[in-house]
């Protein structure tokens, strides 16, 4: 057998890059492999999608079993393709398309029903599922309708059906009266319910944009609440604690006061006899430093003492001549480094 280094390296190069690129795959599209793949892939048709998208979570009963792969149109209806795991749908399963959040997320929600097992390769038919209702895209079409609308032929419209039933009995007329009263105010708001709308169709675009972020947030409130609860436990065990060791320390107090009285006293003399032995220390320590700080001066030169004595000869002998005079300076202090006494 030939070693690795004998071979052609082209071929060798050529192979490992192949695997690599094969391994690559197969870590990308794992979910999708008939062995290490894992669940079955279905399939629905619904008369609309509803806002579902691909990667929408799929869930049974609620909880969440597995996610949608595809969305996209079949003729005049739309076949949605789902991959769920551990979970048996039978021949007459029921799906629909949920909202999740307030915000619109939406979900596919399956009810499993049936004896037979559900084909994969078989839709569940339209006649088995349901789609939601959309409030965003209804405000939004509602606010297109009523922009559409000619708000002075309206109210021309009712005022001449009301002329024309002036003479009708008093109930039609004030009905009649006050239909057409409602068309004058409707008609005098035109703008500014068109504006009231508009804002509305906006701030549910707005909040329909930033649902990934809103949920973020409210999911990182729900973490942070359940780990205040837990602190709020912990505290709540601490405090109980607390109370249950004062109790206890009461009690002990209470059945060892007569021999706890007596040490008491007994420790109050021995701090106040350590107080005045502390206070005579420091009067003591005081009185010594001068004695410490002269005693360090004379015998800071080496191993001898220094000193000075003052008196031993006469202060002054004067014998008649100079050459017989003897201490003529007296008794003065020694003469400093820098020339004085």
């Amino acid at each position: 057998m030939k070693r690795l280094k004998d071979r052609n390296q082209t071929a060798v190069g050529g192979f490992t890059l192949l695997l690599v690129t094969l391994v690559t795959l197969a870590v990308f599209f794992a979910d999708d492999l008939p062995i290490i793949g894992s669940g079955t892939t279905y399939s629905a048709y619904f008369s609309e999608a509803g806002g579902l998208a691909d990667g929408n979570e799929v869930q049974v009963a609620g909880v969440k079993v597995g996610k949608v792969s595809t969305v996209d149109l079949a003729g005049d209806q739309v076949r949605i393709r789902f991959k769920i795991q551990d979970v048996r749908l039978g021949d007459q399963t029921k799906a629909a398309i949920g909202i999740k959040t307030l915000l619109g997320e939406k979900y596919l929600a399956l009810e499993p029903a049936g004896t037979a097992a559900q084909n994969p390769n078989v839709p569940i038919p339209r006649t088995r599922t349901s789609s939601p209702f959309d409030i965003t895209t209804a405000i939004s079409q509602l606010s297109t309708t009523v922009n559409d609308i000619d708000t002075q032929q309206l109210a021309d419209s009712f005022k001449v059906v009301a002329d024309t039933f002036k003479d009708t009995p008093e109930h039609m007329r004030s009905a009649l009266a006050g239909l057409s009263a409602l068309s004058k105010t409707v008609s005098s708001r035109d703008a500014q319910l068109a504006h009231l709308l508009s804002n509305t169709s906006q701030v549910s675009r707005t909040l329909a944009g930033r649902n990934d972020e809103i949920t973020k947030l409210i999911n990182d409130g729900n973490q942070l609440l359940a780990e205040i609860q837990k602190r709020k436990d912990a505290i709540s065990r601490l405090l109980k604690g607390t109370q249950d060791l004062a109790a206890q320390l009461r009690g002990l107090v209470a059945d060892n006061k007569a021999q706890l009285q007596p040490v008491l006293q007994q420790l109050d003399k021995v701090t106040s006899l350590l107080q005045r032995n502390q206070d005579n220390l420091s009067r003591g320590l005081a009185a010594l430093a001068p004695f410490v700080r002269i005693s360090t001066n004379t015998t800071g030169n080496g191993r001898w003492f220094e000193g000075y004595l003052c008196g031993l000869l006469p202060p002054y002998i004067n014998l008649g001549s100079p050459q017989t005079t003897i201490n003529p300076d007296g008794c003065l202090p020694p003469l400093t480094p820098g020339g004085g006494h």
